[in-house]
């Protein structure tokens, strides 16, 4: 069996699960037993890739000082700040689903889902600020996203659902607020946590912009390519739910689709939503997306080439391949 993004890098995905839990459970104000604890406990076992908290500890290994319990503490914090957006996330985009299974808003009821989403981007956020240094302010880049950006990505999906006129320019923004900021500040985070040089952690941060552009772009040729089993939803739930990712946007520009997505509203017929994807996936704009993806994946690879020499550089090289790897 190939071993996994973790096990390729020498990073102990149980103790960052261990961290994870740790932060509800040590929660001296929530019962163990509530349905708020079991909630969050529920969501965060119920799988996912680790991908953020595995960039915090594999951007720790270009500092000067060992990675220790420190930075599996924050590799844990980016992880609940993930997973409090996804609470948000199906929330506004009404998705039944999360990894194959009922997602937490249609198990607790919207109002309750919110409450619990707040409930862990606050416990970060204070988790964040009791474990900071006067001289450690780049946490506070993880807490201004807990707090902030992401709920600006999320408030620009929503605004912007069914929106056929949106450009470029606010495509790749949302997805930057919504995806690669996150992913970027971990591997920064991960570096200056270990007293990495700045500039060393400034050229982390533009490769993990790059590669969460990639990764985020990968999600949306997915999403007219894979099957249901493997996305864990219905293939085309973002056309469905009138997010205009890029595929879409690069479809609206031939004359002959372009009316065919317009006509997309929330009440069109399965059928004729069944019709456009295919008439997308026949097109050019599924080639023209994954050739922005591989520009995305070449830019990561130019932020980071003055660490070649680096003893931490091969896990670049890995984090590349994984993420390069995927449809290409």
């Amino acid at each position: 069996m190939k071993p996994s993004l973790p096990e390729t890098l020498h990073i102990d995905i149980k103790r960052i699960n261990r961290e994870i839990e740790h932060i509800v459970k040590y929660d001296k104000d929530v019962p163990r037993t509530s349905v708020l604890a079991r909630s969050v406990l529920q969501l965060i076992r119920s799988g996912g890739k680790r991908l953020r908290p595995v960039l915090v500890i594999a951007g720790s290994r270009f500092g000067c000082a060992a990675t220790g319990s420190r930075q599996y503490q924050l590799a844990a914090a980016a992880e609940f700040i993930h997973a409090a957006s996804l609470i948000h996330d199906d929330i506004i985009d009404r998705s039944e689903l999360r990894r194959g299974a009922p997602s937490l808003h249609t198990q607790t009821g919207v109002s309750a889902a919110i409450h619990i989403g707040n409930y862990m981007s606050a416990r970060v956020v204070e988790l964040l600020s009791g474990y900071t240094a006067d001289h450690d302010r780049f946490v506070h880049d993880l807490s201004s996203l807990a707090t902030a950006q992401l709920c600006l990505g999320e408030y620009e999906q929503l605004r912007h659902a069914y929106d056929y006129d949106q450009t470029l320019e606010q495509y790749l923004e949302k997805t930057r607020c919504k995806t690669a900021q996150l992913m970027a500040t971990c591997l920064r985070t991960g570096a200056l946590s270990a007293d990495a040089r700045p500039e060393t952690a400034a050229m982390l941060y533009r490769f993990g912009e790059a590669l969460g552009m990639a990764f985020q772009i990968e999600d949306d040729i997915l999403d007219f390519t894979a099957t249901a089993e493997t996305l864990g939803k219905p293939a085309g739930s973002d056309l469905v739910r009138g997010q205009v990712t890029l595929p879409v946007l690069y479809a609206l520009a031939d004359p002959g689709l372009e009316p065919y997505i317009r006509a997309i509203q929330p009440e069109t017929p399965a059928a004729e939503v069944n019709d456009v994807l295919e008439r997308i996936r026949s097109g050019d704009a599924l080639e023209r997306s994954e050739q922005m993806r591989r520009q995305y994946l070449r830019s990561a690879m130019q932020a980071v080439e003055p660490l070649r020499s680096h003893p931490a550089y091969g896990q670049l090289e890995v984090l590349h391949r994984y993420f390069g790897g995927k449809t290409a």
